[in-house]
């Protein structure tokens, strides 16, 4: 918005030409994110509280996080709103990588809060039913998809992903890269929602995982910069540069109340937002398979279930007992039950997430 009604105020005051820069407005939207979460934050939390909207710690879990019954929960209403508000203000409201990526989001955070709302207020253990919550995720896939399929920037690259570690590095998946799409996106949502079992977890490794994709959208986008570095370039990704700042400023600005102990959880509402806008984002940027790194934290937790569960079936159907890799899934929880605090888990996964986002970096300079 600022750029639509101030930028063009150039030609009175050079002062307003700043506006032109993404990565001035790009800052602004972080600031703006944290601003809003530092007003919004306590409102909302004293809100669910009058409500006595809180968390509904399941028998199955931990015994350690019995103490988190009642917390406040559907925070993700914080992050959502700073998120899209400074993405609203600081970014051009005609590039359709903006609106792809808000309507994704948008559309998970009302599915998550539907879901929150039936757990918590309606009291259905289950909350929305799977395969509802499944459907609202092959929806945002399917959006992504069709949209990058049928208004391509060129149809040279309609169905083309890069591949990391090899210098322009491109495969062209024909109609195939419809399906990937939507996988990505349901797995990074449910990988997401999977890791927000610890207070901060999530939030911290969205935040590292985002701010990657930003430094992606911003070479990305720009002609030298991806010509340098033998990268895709996608003209208009650029402005993404904005949306991830404005995803960082949200999380870290969320921190604030969700850092141990929680003051509020964000809920299916953020962790099924912030997943497909994650996953939203590598498709996007046609980074797919680089998401498999940068993301590593978020596969690791994902993969940690399916095996959990795989072994416990096989090993039931042909001994009759069902045995267990991990003390319990996913795999932050097996740490926890293993002696280590719960600051320990989060601060020792964040500092993998950023030694993968280090790593994803450098497949830029290897290939």
């Amino acid at each position: 918005m600022f750029y639509h009604l101030l930028y063009p105020l150039h030609e009175f005051f050079f002062g307003f030409n700043v506006f032109k820069y993404i990565s001035f407005r790009a800052v602004g939207a972080a600031i703006t994110a944290l601003i809003i979460s530092f007003l919004i934050g306590p409102m909302i939390i004293k809100m669910l509280q009058s409500k006595q909207i809180g968390e509904v710690i399941r028998d199955a879990g931990p015994k350690s996080h019995e103490k988190k019954q009642g917390t406040p929960t559907m925070g993700g209403i914080i992050i959502l709103v700073s998120i899209i508000v400074p993405t609203l203000l600081w970014a051009k409201l005609d590039d359709k990588y903006i609106m792809i990526i808000l309507t994704a989001t948008l559309w998970m955070g009302i599915i998550g809060f539907i879901d929150d709302y039936l757990k918590v207020i309606k009291n259905y253990p289950e909350g929305l039913i799977a395969r509802y919550k499944l459907l609202g995720q092959l929806v945002a896939g399917l959006m992504v998809a069709f949209s990058l399929y049928y208004f391509p920037e060129s149809a040279q690259i309609r169905t083309t992903t890069s591949l990391p570690f090899i210098a322009n590095g491109v495969i062209d998946l024909g109609l195939f890269y419809i399906p990937l799409i939507v996988l990505v996106i349901l797995g990074t949502s449910n990988a997401v929602n999977l890791t927000d079992g610890l207070d901060g977890l999530a939030t911290g490794l969205v935040a590292i995982s985002t701010l990657v994709f930003g430094a992606i959208a911003y070479a990305t986008g720009r002609f030298d910069f991806s010509n340098y570095l033998n990268i895709m370039y996608l003209p208009g990704t650029g402005e993404l540069f904005v949306f991830c700042l404005a995803m960082v400023g949200a999380c870290i600005g969320f921190l604030w109340y969700n850092t141990h102990p929680a003051m509020v959880f964000m809920g299916d509402t953020g962790s099924l937002a912030l997943g497909t806008a994650l996953g939203t984002l590598a498709t996007l940027l046609k980074k797919e398979f680089l998401l498999i790194i940068i993301g590593g934290v978020f596969v690791i937790e994902s993969l940690s279930v399916i095996l959990q569960v795989s072994y416990f079936k096989y090993t039931k159907r042909k001994y009759g007992i069902g045995r267990k890799v991990f003390k319990m899934t996913p795999i932050h929880h097996h740490f926890e039950l293993s002696g280590w605090h719960e600051n320990q888990v989060v601060v020792r996964f964040w500092i993998i997430g950023i030694l993968l986002a280090l790593l994803s970096l450098t497949t830029f300079k290897v290939q």
